[in-house]
């Protein structure tokens, strides 16, 4: 039940940063590796912070974080 709970996150929140960086989504699978890295990303950036959310919004918020700061990355090497 763990991995279709995180495949929901992951693509949930890859399409939610897509609408946040570039105002559209990109796509079941790739919304899907950019919220599960996403998800990653925010997870270390946040507790570097020391920010620990719970639950399933906690996590979700968390892996839309990281999936805009990945997303910002990726447009700012994109640029050059």
């Amino acid at each position: 039940m763990g991995i279709i709970i995180t495949i929901l996150i992951g693509a949930l929140a890859g399409f939610l940063a897509g609408k946040i960086m570039k105002g559209a989504g990109f796509g079941f699978w790739v919304n899907l590796l950019v919220g599960i890295v996403g998800g990653f990303i925010g997870g270390n950036v946040l507790s570097w912070l020391g920010i620990h959310w719970a639950g399933i919004v906690g996590q979700i918020v968390t892996a839309v974080i990281g999936a805009v700061i990945l997303l910002w990355v990726v447009s700012l090497i994109k640029k050059k």
